[in-house]
């Protein structure tokens, strides 16, 4: 089971629970893993961690969510710390980072070693870019669902989203990072119409 509760808030729920930059989430304390792509506020929520955390959540994500993570209650052997282009077991799964970062804006530099992820979970590999441009270096991911941001300005806009989707040819494209700080249903529809139609396109938001 998929839900994005916004954002770029996303739940992968079967024999784990899984949430990737968790927001606007009551109490609920049932993540078995959660997955920081960077330490902005939109993508890591202080408060909603400590909603879904419990003593046996495992948080991944870069180096800059380490002081954070322990001021919130995880111990340091709870805490993995990832860098990107890199591959990565945790438990019973498999995950590699890929890099996520604006090519010429400085809302999210290269050099902060941000991420996206490719992970597995039960048979189904899912792409999650964390806030980037269209990076011609992940032009090489394949995978079953993609998550897209569409919203522009922080992240690719939506006809470039669908172009980089096009590329790297998922079976299904679930547009993500908009209807909240930046970004409408506008952007939906023009990421709808340039996806190639062979495509699936699940709407969330």
């Amino acid at each position: 089971m998929i839900i994005v509760n916004a954002q770029s808030s996303i739940k992968v729920k079967g024999k784990t629970t899984i949430y990737f930059d968790p927001i606007q989430i009551k109490a609920i304390h049932d993540a078995d893993y959660i997955f920081i792509t960077h330490t902005h506020w939109d993508h890591f929520d202080q408060e909603t961690i400590k909603n879904i955390k419990k003593d046996s959540t495992r948080i991944i994500g870069p180096k800059d969510i380490k002081p954070i993570c322990q001021e919130i209650g995880f111990q340091d052997e709870q805490i993995l710390l990832v860098e990107p282009n890199k591959e990565y077991s945790i438990d019973t799964f498999h995950f590699r980072t890929l890099r996520a970062y604006n090519k010429e804006k400085s809302f999210h530099p290269k050099q902060n070693n941000w991420l996206g992820y490719l992970i597995t979970i039960e048979k189904i590999k899912y792409y999650i870019p964390g806030d980037t441009d269209a990076l011609e270096e992940n032009e090489n991911i394949k995978c079953d669902v993609a998550f897209i941001p569409i919203g522009g300005t922080y992240t690719m806009d939506a006809k470039e989203a669908a172009e980089f989707v096009n590329k790297i040819k998922p079976k299904k494209a679930i547009p993500i990072h908009y209807n909240m700080v930046i970004g409408t249903k506008e952007d939906e529809k023009v990421f709808s119409e340039y996806v190639d139609k062979n495509i699936e396109i699940e709407i969330v938001l």
